[in-house]
């Protein structure tokens, strides 16, 4: 019998999160902070003042380490976890590349404009950024401002 090859074995996740919770968390903690900066609770109109500015950009870091398998985010597709080890994806520079600029926010059509202006091999852009499925990240955000489930110090 052969040995599996890297891309044969299954990643186990470390950990497995749910982003709703998450984020939940994450924007009672801002909720926290921006209320002891005026003094006051600042209720519910902070929780949705974060989920306003900041929910697509968490949404995308968690996404990230979901594809690179540091955390298994429940709501995203177990398929894609860990993608980025099992796939080969990792062999490729230009991977790399397209992850970075995901990371700064960019979409797929700002990376087939950078690639197709800085002559990148269309074929392999094309075939990283189905592999990577970026629109598969886009979720709502499901919780409640007007009643959190968690409670800070704050809150």
């Amino acid at each position: 019998m052969s040995p599996l090859s890297t891309a044969e074995v299954e990643i186990e996740p470390k950990v497995r999160s749910s982003l709703q919770e998450r984020g939940e968390l994450e924007a009672l903690r801002f909720k926290w902070l921006e209320s002891e900066k005026v003094g006051y609770d600042l209720g519910e109109s902070a929780i949705r003042q974060w989920i306003g500015r900041y929910w697509n950009r968490f949404l995308r870091q968690r996404w990230l380490e979901h594809l690179h398998g540091d955390v298994c985010w429940v709501e995203f597709d177990s398929r894609s976890f860990a993608v980025l080890h099992h796939s080969g994806l990792l062999a490729s520079s230009l991977t790399e590349t397209i992850l970075e600029r995901f990371r700064w926010g960019e979409e797929n059509l700002h990376i087939i404009q950078w690639a197709m202006e800085s002559s990148q091999p269309m074929d392999e852009v094309r075939s990283i950024l189905t592999a990577l499925d970026v629109n598969s990240s886009r979720l709502s955000c499901q919780f409640d401002p007007a009643r959190p489930r968690f409670r800070t110090a704050a809150g």
